[in-house]
C-alpha cells in the first residue's frame, strides 16, 4: 500500500479561500451594479417629497377624468405616424401626446394631432422605431383627460 502525506491545513489555505470566495462576491456586485445603472431610464420625479404633496389632487383629477368616459386607442402607422382613434370623446377635441422612451435612451418628443379624411386623429410627426409610452392628453369642451398607453 502507498501511503499518502496528508499536509495540513494553513492560514494561506484559509487566505486563498476568504480571496477567493470575497473576490466572486465583489465580481457579481460590480456586474449588478453596472447592468443595473445602464439600463436605469432617468429620475421618474425631481423631488419625492413634493411630488407626495400633490398625491390627492393627481387622484381627484384621475377620478373625475375617469367618469368623462372617454376612450383612446393608439397604433403606428407603417410610415411611422401614430393613429389616434377616440371614443365618446365630444366634437373638436385638440389631441396631443408626449412620446418617452421606457429607458429614457432617446429624448421625449411631443405628438401632435390632426384628423384625418375618415374619423381618426394623426400625428403630424414620425415617432421612430422602438418601444414608446406615449402619454396623450386631449382636450375638449373646457375639460382635459389623460391616458398613457404603450406602443411599438
Amino acid at each position: 500500500m502507498m501511503s499518502r502525506t496528508v499536509r495540513p491545513f494553513t492560514g494561506k489555505h484559509m487566505t486563498a479561500i476568504l480571496v477567493a470566495g470575497f473576490g466572486v462576491v465583489v465580481a457579481v456586485n460590480f456586474t449588478m451594479a453596472g447592468l443595473a445603472s445602464s439600463t436605469f431610464g432617468g429620475v421618474v420625479v425631481e423631488n419625492s417629497y413634493v411630488a407626495s404633496q400633490h398625491f390627492n389632487r393627481w387622484l381627484d383629477e384621475a377620478k373625475s377624468e375617469k367618469a368623462l368616459g372617454w376612450t383612446l386607442h393608439a397604433d403606428r402607422r407603417a410610415d411611422g405616424r401614430v393613429v389616434a382613434i377616440l371614443g365618446e370623446v365630444p366634437t373638436f377635441p385638440t389631441v396631443t401626446a408626449v412620446a418617452r422612451h421606457p429607458l429614457g435612451h432617446k429624448p421625449d418628443m411631443t405628438l401632435h394631432f390632426e384628423r384625418d379624411a375618415g374619423s381618426d386623429w394623426v400625428s403630424r410627426e414620425v415617432l421612430p422605431n422602438d418601444r414608446w409610452t406615449l402619454r396623450f392628453a386631449v382636450e375638449a369642451g373646457g375639460r382635459t383627460w389623460r391616458t398613457e398607453q404603450a406602443i411599438r
